[in-house]
């Protein structure tokens, strides 16, 4: 049997919603393409609208089996809503649904950020876009606020989680401890310190086990042999560095696109891709766009090969800067998917693992804490000290250089998001608006 003819397990009998009979492929596909286009509102809107389109309007997955895949994407690293359309995909049709769902989920957004990320590059120093991005800038802070707070509430919320989370803040904050060392040490703390044993499986049948092996094989393959290439032609280039640097951290990249801005963050400024303001420039523009937030990094890519690039190629080296962050982000996951799903499936019921996987959620809510101190002392200081003391490091910012139309933003933006609870693209337009005004008014 062919490993590209794997199938997912047949539903589990006995299961208490109907489930209709399975679409066609181009039936499905229209699905996908639809979610990609609409899929706003991060991985929270996106895991509801996929939800919304494939059990409740169509009923070709039952409840149990969503929720089970659901929280089977929720332990593998990389964007959980693209892993859960292509799990989706396939579910119904094999490993060709799996490749159709999970690339018509990213290409909308994908070929928006490429776009949007060709104009930053061409009108980020007009007079306009510095007030615009600033209000954009100030929604973001909110937005990691709320997933900070989110995340905090579900991943750290015994003592042992708490403890995770603080020391993981600290350290990624006021140490040199790389973003994958710290999530390797709260793995392996979990590991050892948590329980023993093994947890009760699920009557439903695990996925076979059966050709997973090549599967992995080929998959491994297609998701380095670009990267391999930019190493063979241009050893030092930045399509090299932005091709090993996110095929690296898409194997750590738990807990969502704000935990990995932490490692993205602070590669981009020891390699200058890009500064600081112009990380929260990408990350404003990504939450305007459909499809995983986690495409910020094609703007990271887009615009560190523009700067490495010659002059009179920098057109070609920045889509293809972008294109190579987009491969080595998303392609892993179907690696994952296809060959990796099978056996993590069956660690969910290893009592260490599970405590493993634990501990490395609380320690991701403390990733999004130092994340979210990073973007808030850049937006608001305009200058500030990078202190360094042996493994100690930390950012000082200066307090005469507070910025009052940035803190105004925020508070406005803060108070959007928490007190109104307005929608993501509502409040990008709000904040954007916001901007232009203070641009205007001061």
């Amino acid at each position: 049997m062919s490993a590209w003819a794997i199938r997912a397990p047949p539903a589990a009998s006995g299961a208490p919603d109907r489930v209709s009979p399975t679409p066609s492929l181009r039936q499905a596909c229209a699905v996908w393409l639809k979610v990609g286009c609409l899929g706003f509102g991060g991985p929270a809107g996106q895991i509801a609208l996929l939800h919304r389109e494939v059990v409740e309007k169509r009923g070709w997955v039952d409840e149990d089996r969503f929720a089970h895949a659901l929280s089977f994407c929720m332990l593998l690293p990389g964007p959980e809503a693209q892993q859960l359309a292509t799990w989706l995909g396939w579910r119904l049709h094999g490993v060709r649904g799996g490749l159709a769902a999970g690339l018509l989920f990213v290409l909308p957004g994908l070929f928006a950020m490429l776009g949007l990320s060709a104009l930053y590059v061409v009108h980020g120093q007009a007079r306009w876009a510095a007030p615009a991005l600033l209000g954009l800038k100030a929604a973001v802070v909110a937005l990691v606020l709320q997933a900070l707070l989110k995340m905090a509430g579900r991943a750290a919320r015994d003592r042992a989680g708490k403890v995770a989370a603080v020391l993981a803040f600290l350290a990624l904050s006021f140490t040199i401890a790389p973003f994958p060392l710290v999530i390797l040490v709260a793995g392996l703390a979990g590991w050892f310190l948590g329980g023993r044993g093994a947890i009760p499986a699920s009557a439903e049948p695990p996925s076979p086990l059966k050709g997973a092996g090549r599967a992995a094989l080929v998959c491994l393959a297609a998701w380095l042999a670009p990267v391999a290439l930019a190493f063979v032609l241009a050893p030092r280039s930045a399509l090299a560095q932005i091709g090993g640097v996110f095929s690296g951290l898409a194997v750590v990249s738990f807990g969502g696109a704000y935990a990995a801005l932490a490692y993205v963050g602070q590669v981009a400024g020891e390699l200058n891709w890009l500064t600081p303001n112009q990380m929260l420039d990408g990350l404003g523009l990504a939450e305007t766009t459909p499809g995983p937030l986690v495409l910020v990094f094609v703007f990271v890519g887009f615009v560190a090969a523009w700067r490495d690039a010659d002059p009179a190629l920098a057109w070609p080296a920045a889509i293809a800067g972008g294109l190579m962050a987009a491969w080595a982000t998303f392609a892993p996951s179907f690696l994952w998917i296809f060959a990796g799903g099978p056996f993590v499936e069956r660690l969910r019921t290893h009592a260490r693992a599970a405590a493993a996987l634990s501990w490395v959620g609380a320690a991701v809510v403390g990733v999004i804490a130092s994340l979210a101190l990073w973007f808030a002392v850049h937006l608001l200081f305009r200058s500030g000290d990078d202190v360094v003391w042996g493994p100690f490091r930390t950012t000082v910012p200066d307090l005469a250089s507070l910025d009052p139309a940035a803190l105004g933003l925020v508070v406005l933006a803060c108070g959007l998001t928490f007190a109104l609870r307005l929608p993501i693209l509502a409040l990008v337009a709000v904040m954007t608006l916001a901007g232009l005004a203070c641009g205007a008014l001061f």
